[in-house]
């Protein structure tokens, strides 16, 4: 999962920060900010942009949709559009399940090693 999540402790992060978080270039952030509306993230006197905590969110269900599901940049808003809290649920199951799944792989990993 190459999303890094990290507990998010800042009020505001840039466009580098962001994009380094889903290992993605920041050109692909901003080409997402022009395809879903509900990504506008404030710009500071510079024209800096500044991504709240929920901007990251959302960023992380249109990663999830377009880069681990497969989506197409339609598909994907579509989906946020008309199923935004299910795909936000689906998603939390996902990784849930991708934790429980690592930590199964070291228990048996630590088994394997004391025969």
């Amino acid at each position: 999962m190459p999303y890094k999540e990290k507990e998010i402790e800042k009020q505001y992060y840039s466009i580098g920060e962001v994009a380094a978080m889903f290992d993605v270039a920041p050109s692909l952030i901003r080409f997402w900010e022009t395809e879903f509306e509900h990504l506008s993230p404030k710009k500071n006197k510079k024209g800096n942009r500044q991504y709240t905590p929920k901007d990251i969110e959302t960023l992380r269900t249109v990663y999830h949709l377009v880069k681990e599901r497969g989506y197409t940049i339609q598909g994907a808003k579509e989906m946020m559009k008309n199923k935004q809290v299910q795909t936000r649920d689906k998603m939390e199951m996902v990784e849930s399940l991708e934790k429980v799944k690592a930590f199964l792989q070291g228990i048996k990993a630590q088994l394997n090693t004391k025969d």
